[in-house]
């Protein structure tokens, strides 16, 4: 459905997305996933057709999104991560508004009923939106995405600023969705992406650092190397001591203290642990503990979770700054009071 070959973005000397290559089949839902200012938003505004690439090459379905913009464009439906809204219109007449836009001529008036029902806003189509809490807006611009019934859905943090509630309600409309459309998904929320995604585009520095489906990034990043969780009674530092001479075994952050009992309480180790000449290093390194004295409450090892994982490939990403100025040349993200009507979205 999407493949983008050596994409490039540059705001001046800052090179905001650099060369990427990435794909997204027909029918799945694809999270993009990193951190604040790794460059998703820039991506998917390429891909959408709002902006032009500096270099490299986007194709929709076959049609190359510049040379053949309104083809291409014609099978995508996005919403941006601030949802451009009309508030003095009601959802209704809003939703028709864009349908026209959209080149929706016959049948507007069902093509509007079905995008509303779809994005579950059909109890609010004579409410003005400026009267709308934030997760039904997200649903009016959900539902604009869908109103010309495109193939492809490209959302931008679309569970963002919403309530705990309101993100599950989100989550299950958008696994909903990906029966019926290809879905390719901006977020930084790890639980997002496991819970509706079926493949994963890993974007750091503006780079793809990692992409396929949960398992095969699993597979591929951790190797040998399994999570793991020991819990032991002992003197924290006889057991670091110990931890930090076993072959093959790696701590990661500071223990837990389970409890407060005197000079000898429980501690809660997080590690890394991998195999050694086809040996188990977790079944020695239990061995060892009894050995040395220390009471073995627990061990417990895991694949590497996807959050640690996203940590390996990340980890130097600079956190993104509030205030931190435009780059020369960048283009000002969506206004959120003010839709965007150009034919990109149409």
């Amino acid at each position: 459905m999407i493949v983008a070959e050596k994409l490039t973005k540059r705001y001046g000397d800052h090179l905001a997305v650099d060369s990427v290559d990435f794909s997204v089949p027909k029918g799945e839902i694809v999270g993009f996933l990193g951190p604040n200012g790794a460059g998703k938003s820039t991506t998917l505004r390429m891909v959408a057709g709002y902006l032009p690439p500096t270099s490299g090459h986007v194709t929709v379905r076959g049609h190359d999104i510049v040379d053949e913009s309104l083809e291409a464009r014609g099978c995508i439906g996005y919403m941006p991560e601030a949802v451009p809204l009309y508030p003095e219109m009601r959802v209704g007449e809003y939703l028709s508004f864009r349908a026209e836009i959209k080149g929706v001529r016959a049948g507007r008036k069902a093509a509007v009923d079905r995008a509303m029902q779809q994005a579950n806003v059909t109890d609010v189509a004579r409410r003005l939106i400026g009267e709308l809490s934030k997760g039904y807006r997200q649903r009016v611009g959900l539902a604009d995405a869908l109103v010309a019934n495109p193939p492809l859905l490209i959302l931008d943090e679309p569970t963002a600023g919403l309530d705990p509630n309101q993100i599950l309600d989100v989550r299950e409309l958008i696994k909903t969705l990906g029966k019926d459309h290809t879905i390719f998904l901006s977020t930084h929320i790890l639980s997002e992406v496991e819970s509706v995604c079926s493949r994963v585009v890993i974007i750091a520095k503006g780079r793809i650092v990692a992409s396929g489906t949960p398992d095969e990034i699993r597979a591929r990043i951790a190797g040998e190397t399994r999570d793991a969780t020991l819990v032991v009674r002992g003197p924290e530092p006889k057991v670091r001591e110990l931890l930090g001479a076993a072959d093959g075994v790696g701590i990661r952050g500071e223990p837990t203290r389970q409890d407060g009992g005197g000079d000898d309480p429980v501690w809660r180790w997080k590690l890394t642990i991998a195999k050694r000449d086809g040996a188990d290093v977790g079944e020695r390194l239990v061995e060892t503990c009894v050995q040395a004295g220390i009471g073995v409450r627990g061990l417990s090892v895991s694949g590497k979770s996807l959050e640690s994982i996203f940590h390996e490939l990340t980890a130097e990403e600079p956190a993104a700054t509030a205030g931190t100025p435009t780059p020369a040349g960048a283009e000002p993200a969506p206004a959120t009071n003010t839709p965007t009507t150009t034919e990109a979205d149409a």
